[in-house]
């Protein structure tokens, strides 16, 4: 794995790639987790990975983060590149008295009164405030991923990356969490990669969608994806239909700046696309 690319790349988007793997495998034992996998997160972009149970979602991640070593392939990440992280889940001891305020303190490596008014700001600005002095163990599950994600801000992060981040959050509390993360990017212009399973929510939040079983089945826009036949195979026509009830014409792009942009083309540069499935 070659991670020592330097520059500053960019795509003809204008967006600065943050981060970026090609032909990734990985294997465990004789199992083949990812086979040929590409990714690419540009400033100011939300890109989502979606496929089904054990497709290679969270391992992905890990490689583009630099936790896992992929058996081949390469990974790109900007030189300098901070990263914040929300996992998918938090093991914490039932028993232990921590509270929210110690555990955002704990992570954010700033003490005295200026660190703790920005703790304190940054969970009043993903809608947590009232938890600062609560027991970890007795908030919410809606409430924890809101902990988490103003602990992953707090690293003021060009890339802030999500795994299943509506986990264990009501329905109605999913929408205003996507929400929520669509205005962290057009605020602090950084790029954000996030699984999820929630199809609807991703395709209305998304700007570019990347479905993997293994491999990259098919990728772009939303709205290309969902008329893609792989995506199709694996979800199903009756899951298209009911996105049709939430479909979200994305009828522009952000810039590294954060303004609205219109759409450009896609640039050809031999990845395999929605638009042009080729799964032989």
């Amino acid at each position: 794995m070659d991670e020592g690319l330097t520059g500053a790349a960019a795509d003809t988007d204008g967006g600065a790639v943050l981060a970026e793997a090609w032909g990734v495998d990985v294997q465990i034992g004789a199992k083949a987790i990812l086979s040929g996998a590409d990714l690419r997160v540009r400033a100011g972009e939300i890109v989502t990975l979606i496929g089904p149970n054990g497709a290679g979602k969270t391992t992905f991640l890990r490689v583009i983060l630099g936790l896992q070593r992929p058996r081949r392939g390469r990974v790109f990440r900007r030189p300098g590149l901070r990263v914040g992280y929300v996992p998918q889940r938090l093991a914490l001891d039932a028993t232990l008295p921590l509270t929210v305020e110690r555990f955002l303190a704990l992570g954010a490596g700033r003490g005295g009164r200026e660190g703790a008014a920005r703790r304190a700001a940054i969970l009043e600005d993903v809608g947590a405030a009232q938890v600062l002095a609560s027991p970890v163990r007795d908030i919410s599950g809606g409430e924890l991923q809101r902990v988490l994600l103003a602990r992953a801000l707090l690293r003021d992060p060009d890339l802030l990356v999500l795994d299943e981040p509506v986990q264990g959050v009501d329905v109605s509390g999913q929408a205003d969490l996507y929400g929520l993360i669509g205005r962290i990017r057009d605020e602090r212009r950084c790029g954000v990669l996030l699984v999820s399973h929630d199809l609807h929510l991703v395709m209305a939040a998304a700007d570019q969608v990347i479905c993997l079983n293994h491999h990259v089945c098919c990728a772009g826009r939303p709205e290309a994806v969902t008329r893609d036949p792989a995506y199709l195979a694996l979800f199903g026509e009756h899951v298209a239909r009911q996105f049709a009830v939430y479909h979200h014409d994305h009828d522009h792009r952000h810039g590294t700046d954060g303004a609205v942009l219109p759409l450009a083309p896609e640039p050809d540069d031999g990845r395999h696309r929605a638009e042009t499935p080729d799964h032989g």
